[in-house]
């Protein structure tokens, strides 16, 4: 059974033949995912490698974390599932139609408090 790890602190540089090159050192790897930025298509710093057993993905681990790749020491473990999150929507808030308001006050500040 394949075995999904989540690598991290991944150089802005890195590509994902770095890192798949890299993780064939240590197995069979099923795929490779580098994350981007999607509106700069640049790497946000961290991918998901699957391999295709769970010692080979255990063995990816003990190698690889901790290792400096592009002068930056990757965080490999195994990934955990993603989070439920609500879906779109939301946000803004903003009145209810209610009156508008504000103002108001005591009358007799109005007038430089004389009545």
């Amino acid at each position: 059974m394949a075995t999904k790890l989540f690598v991290g602190n991944l150089s802005f540089n890195t590509t994902e033949g770095d890192i798949l090159d890299l993780f064939k050192q240590a197995g069979n790897v099923t795929s490779c995912e580098l994350i981007l930025d999607k509106f700069s298509n640049k790497s946000r710093g961290f991918a998901f490698v699957t391999m295709a057993s769970p010692e080979e993905a255990n063995a990816a681990v003990t190698r690889f974390n901790g290792q400096e790749l592009d002068g930056r020491k990757m965080t490999v473990n195994e990934a955990r599932p993603r989070e439920e999150r609500p879906r779109g929507g939301g946000g803004g808030g903003g009145f209810g139609g209610g009156r508008g308001g504000g103002g108001g006050g005591r009358r007799d500040f109005d007038r430089g408090g004389r009545r």
